[in-house]
């Protein structure tokens, strides 16, 4: 194990997290995996590592010798499948995901190469416009397309099930779980259950099939190492659910970035691939984006429950309840 001195960490703003980090035993424990998983592809730790933390995740940047560095990923229990989901995802869909150098499933572990740039940092660099967007959307929805037919396997790795027809009771969960709503945002939610029933109904009937998503897809979520090729990562918020519910983030990043405008040519662009000769319309499949624009936020709920255990719960219910309460808002597309 490495001199803790060679170590600096980085806190952001939650300065009062206690992730397992703080634990000797755990960060001697996790230092040593990754020196193993290192030494059995011939590499060895060279230089200061980077440590950050967030209620969310350990992450550790590991200075390489003689190449990029290389990340170490410590997950909480309740997203532990994290590391074997992206073991599996290397098989199914490796031109699209990155493949770990080391998985310890049990305890959430990962250790994984260097994606190359971020997008988030190709953006502010060239200043690209929102046709780049429209390119990793539709490869993004190429990716959960070839996924459809592991939706089940993906369910066994650990990876939280929301199917569309389950999605009403999800719902109730969340708002049932959540102490911090108030009783005038619980009625409003209650009154608008059977909408949310009916949307999840007309979802299933046009047969779209449930895949993964990733539920969190924004400009730091995804690297752009080469012309038209993205790699996806980060899957501690993901589910299987609807697939369309994955546009809701990343379009409304990009509205943000270039203007509302913009909004309706990218779902189209993601759509692209959705679309067969005689299967669906292209309005039906638009009609499909609009109702899981909503029913996204309920993704967006559950994601904050996957922390550790000494994160606080205040904080996180109320970041729960602002997402449960972001259904009750018409969607933009």
């Amino acid at each position: 194990m490495r001199d803790e001195t060679s170590t600096s960490v980085d806190r952001g703003q939650y300065e009062d997290a206690v992730t397992p980090w703080e634990q000797e035993a755990w960060r001697a424990a996790a230092l040593d995996w990754v020196a193993d998983g290192l030494a059995a592809h011939g590499l060895r730790e060279n230089g200061r590592r980077e440590v950050r933390l967030r209620p969310w995740s350990v992450l550790i940047r590991v200075p390489v010798e003689g190449r990029a560095p290389v990340w170490f990923k410590a997950n909480p229990p309740a997203s532990v499948w994290e590391g074997a989901l992206t073991e599996a995802l290397a098989r199914w869909v490796p031109e699209h995901v990155l493949e770990p150098l080391a998985v310890d499933a049990e305890r959430g572990w990962s250790l994984l190469p260097d994606g190359g740039e971020l997008f988030r940092h190709v953006l502010e660099r060239d200043g690209a416009g929102p046709e780049v967007w429209e390119d990793v959307l539709r490869r993004y929805a190429a990716m959960q397309r070839a996924l459809v037919p592991y939706a089940g396997d993906i369910e066994r790795v650990g990876v939280p099930s929301a199917r569309t027809a389950a999605l009403p009771e999800v719902f109730d969960r969340l708002v049932a779980e959540n102490t911090v709503l108030r009783p005038d945002q619980r009625g409003s939610l209650a009154a608008l259950r059977p909408r949310l029933v009916d949307w999840c109904a007309e979802l299933v009937a046009l047969s779209v099939a449930d895949s993964l998503d990733h539920a969190d897809l924004h400009d730091g979520q995804f690297f752009h190492p080469a012309p038209a090729r993205f790699t996806f990562f980060d899957w501690g918020d993901a589910s299987v659910t609807h697939p369309f519910c994955s546009l809701r983030i990343p379009v409304a990043k990009a509205g943000e970035r270039y203007g509302a405008e913009v909004m309706g040519r990218l779902r189209d662009a993601y759509l692209e691939p959705w679309t067969d000769a005689g299967r669906t319309t292209s309005t039906e499949l638009r009609r499909a984006v609009s109702l899981a624009w909503r029913l996204a936020a309920l993704g967006r709920a559950a994601s904050w429950g996957r922390v550790f255990s000494s994160a606080g719960s205040g904080a996180v219910e109320e970041a729960s309840a602002r997402w449960l309460l972001e259904l009750l808002t018409a969607p933009p597309v």
